[in-house]
């Protein structure tokens, strides 16, 4: 099979993956409206290129956060990636590495802090954190993240509890028995269960582990904890995009979870534009959520995000073939990103402007 697109690699994954494991990875919250519209208000916006401009050598470098970066793209923190492919978290961060990308790791990995930070030790890498009832089980993460050359801590922000996803309550999913949640491995800590039962339903852990009294002042305790910069992930709306400046954040990812958490909210490209309005001058913005063509890095790009992150796609590369699955992959969406910019005009990313995509809107009223 040739892959010439992300949905090549979504079709092969799907032949291959178990049932409860796909199921896991591509579900969405309720009826899955917001999952759909995540992808659907990419071809609403329509790219309006400028011609007649020099595209002999097209640029996609560019810097996050002091990091130096090929492209725009990383790795969006899934979790249980041992679930797509034994290489698990280790094959997709080497990936991203190979790549000059970003690679953000989920807590509720399949490989823990230490062992990514050995698997791919040249790639640059943010570990993505709840902030957990006992706080010391937080400490402990982060302090360890810091000692393994994580670059930044990512703080998912929009799961005090877990969205109700139809497909894992119709499965009863749970991990295999052969697989764990690595981080949690024999710490032990008040209130926080570590036994087999705990570490293998999903349900019965994310009731024991995450706080649904967290507050933005929660935020401020992480900020003021650790040397590396937060980022908050899940913001929606410019209201919260202002409290996470006001409370030390230095950076945003736009994000609805992958439309797993509550559905009906907006697309991810749809909230962009007012949370770049409101702090993009101060704090760095990024989007994930729906990204599946090198026009929709361009769109997010033109919209005020600095860079963008897949999560499913590279589930997908890792299911079809482990890191070079996701090296392939990667590629695909790269040379995809570099044909989009020739074609609308753009030698390099600061190319891009806000008045070269419109909605459809813009087009109906004529």
């Amino acid at each position: 099979m040739v892959f010439v697109c992300v949905d090549d690699f979504e079709k092969k994954a799907h032949s291959v993956l178990e049932k409860s494991a796909l199921d896991y990875y591509r579900s969405g919250a309720g009826e899955q409206y917001t999952l759909n519209l995540n992808r659907e208000v990419f071809r609403r916006i329509r790219i309006r290129p400028r011609f007649l401009r020099d595209v002999s050598n097209i640029d996609t470098r560019c810097k996050v956060l002091g990091i130096d970066l090929k492209w725009p793209l990383g790795i969006a923190p899934s979790a249980m990636q041992k679930l797509a492919h034994p290489e698990g978290e280790g094959g997709n961060a080497r990936a991203a590495g190979n790549a000059g990308s970003i690679y953000i790791l989920s807590t509720l990995s399949t490989m823990s802090i230490e062992e990514v930070a050995a698997a791919a030790p040249d790639t640059n890498k943010w570990f993505q954190l709840y902030v957990y009832r006992d706080r010391s089980l937080t400490e402990q993460m982060v302090h360890r993240a810091e000692k393994a050359n994580f670059k930044a801590i990512v703080l998912t922000i929009d799961a005090p509890i877990f969205g109700q996803r139809r497909s894992d309550i119709r499965n009863k999913f749970s991990l295999p028995p052969h697989l764990h949640l690595a981080n949690f491995e024999g710490i032990k800590a008040d209130g926080v269960r570590t036994d087999e039962e705990a570490i293998s339903g999903i349900n019965a852990y994310v009731s024991s582990q995450f706080d649904p009294t967290l507050t933005w002042k929660d935020v401020a305790w992480l900020v003021n904890l650790t040397r590396l910069p937060v980022i908050v992930k899940g913001v929606l709306t410019r209201e919260d995009a202002v409290l996470a400046r006001e409370f030390g954040c230095a950076g945003i990812i736009v994000s609805n979870h992958g439309a797993r958490q509550i559905d009906t909210v907006p697309a991810s490209i749809e909230a962009l534009p007012e949370v770049v309005k409101a702090v993009g001058n101060d704090l760095i913005v990024m989007l994930d959520g729906g990204v599946t063509q090198g026009n929709d890095i361009f769109k997010a790009l033109a919209l005020g995000a600095k860079m963008v992150f897949v999560g499913r796609a590279a589930l997908w590369g890792l299911a079809c073939n482990g890191q070079k699955g996701v090296e392939d992959l990667l590629s695909v969406l790269k040379k995809d990103l570099e044909i989009t910019l020739a074609l609308a005009g753009c030698q390099k990313l600061s190319d891009i402007k806000g008045d070269m995509v419109a909605y459809e809107s813009t087009y109906a009223k004529l």
